[in-house]
């Protein structure tokens, strides 16, 4: 197997990986603030946490941030695998695409400066954009 479809299968497992630690940060948080009694335990019922403290609430925006823009990596890195079209720019991006997710996640759920926030945000779609283009470019 080529080291670009190493690093492809890299990228597809820590990104997986970051999903399941927000998933566990955001339980802690919940379960913690229910022990608490900063929200009661029947709001779960509906997930009515709208006055659940703001950690709470950030690592819930976090998870479900994770099934959003990562969505079109993993259907474009998919697609590259399927059609074994996968170079090692390709990857590279993958890469610097789940490195910004990461960075995305530490600081959404900790200092959850807007600025940074958002500079890695847009960091991360323009990873994506630069995987669309070049398995196109690669298909012509």
């Amino acid at each position: 197997m080529p080291t670009s479809t190493y690093l492809l299968l890299a990228a597809l497992f820590l990104q997986t990986l970051l999903t399941i630690v927000i998933m566990v940060i955001m339980g802690k948080r919940r379960f913690k603030a229910a022990r608490e009694k900063q929200i009661q335990f029947d709001q779960f019922k509906t997930m009515a946490l709208d006055n659940a403290p703001e950690k709470v609430i950030l690592a819930s925006r976090n998870f479900t941030n994770q099934f959003e823009i990562p969505m079109l990596f993993f259907v474009v890195s998919l697609a590259a695998l399927a059609m074994k079209l996968v170079t090692l720019w390709f990857s590279i991006f993958a890469l610097l695409f789940v490195i910004s997710r990461i960075a995305h996640a530490y600081v959404h759920i900790g200092s959850n400066h807007i600025r940074t926030r958002f500079r890695l945000y847009l960091a991360g779609c323009a990873f994506i954009v630069l995987q669309w283009i070049i398995l196109l470019l690669t298909l012509i």
